[in-house]
């Protein structure tokens, strides 16, 4: 898994680096799938279900799947790009925000707290520790925060599979089962400034937030070791 993890995290660098206002998504997109190609690598969601694009780009109240598209970023916008690429057989997932120009403090704070939230959610993973204490671990850090947490979506097991259990909650939850050496999934929280709750766009990919309020989210694919995790797309 970690060629393709490797070359997802590099993408998406590559997608932060083009971030600018007056850059389209569709741009964005076309860079990083002619990258990852070069890499002999597939972007795994190209075809995914039928998305028609290598990577989803979600712009402010966007939660996830946005679809890239020619609509120029413009200064203040908080962009989320996710990468996921086949490799060797295998599937490495990866997501992060990027502020176009300057972004004001409400938005700058969202960002912070979501890849807080991701990187304590990291920190207690291990051998032996209950799936379910990710979940508890992120609520217990937002809920002071103000912020509320997709629970539409979720992390999950990859590797062969793009998507495979276990399935990853990143709210309070009582699923059962614990980590064990070699398990690897995602973990991706998704904070939104409003309500959590999401709408469907007529494309059948885009969900945007019921109160058009701006949503954030970071991504890493991680494999528990026997002393720990190893993040592979770091």
């Amino acid at each position: 898994m970690r060629p393709a993890s490797t070359i997802a995290r590099d993408a998406l660098a590559l997608g932060g680096r083009m971030v600018r206002a007056g850059t389209t998504t569709e741009a964005i997109d076309n860079e990083i799938h002619k990258y990852i190609i070069s890499q002999g690598a597939y972007p795994s969601c190209l075809n995914y279900m039928g998305f028609p694009k290598s990577v989803c780009t979600s712009v402010n109240n966007v939660i996830a799947h946005g679809i890239p598209d020619t609509r120029e970023l413009v200064a203040g916008d908080i962009i989320n790009i996710d990468v996921t690429v086949y490799k060797d057989g295998f599937h490495g997932d990866t997501s992060a925000m990027f502020g176009v120009g300057k972004v004001d403090s409400l938005g700058v704070k969202l960002m912070d707290a979501t890849r807080e939230s991701l990187e304590l959610a990291i920190d207690m993973c291990g051998p032996g520790v209950p799936i379910s204490r990710i979940g508890e671990t992120i609520e217990s850090f937002v809920g002071p925060l103000g912020y509320s947490i997709s629970v539409q979506l979720t992390g999950h097991g990859v590797g062969r599979s793009f998507h495979q259990n276990p399935l990853i909650y990143h709210h309070a939850n009582e699923e059962p089962g614990e980590m064990l050496p070699g398990m690897a999934f995602t973990i991706e929280p998704i904070l939104c400034q409003g309500v959590p709750d999401g709408i469907q766009w007529p494309d059948g990919w885009t969900i945007v937030t019921e109160d058009g309020g701006r949503s954030a989210q970071f991504e890493h694919t991680i494999v528990i070791t026997e002393t720990g995790v190893d993040v592979l797309t770091a």
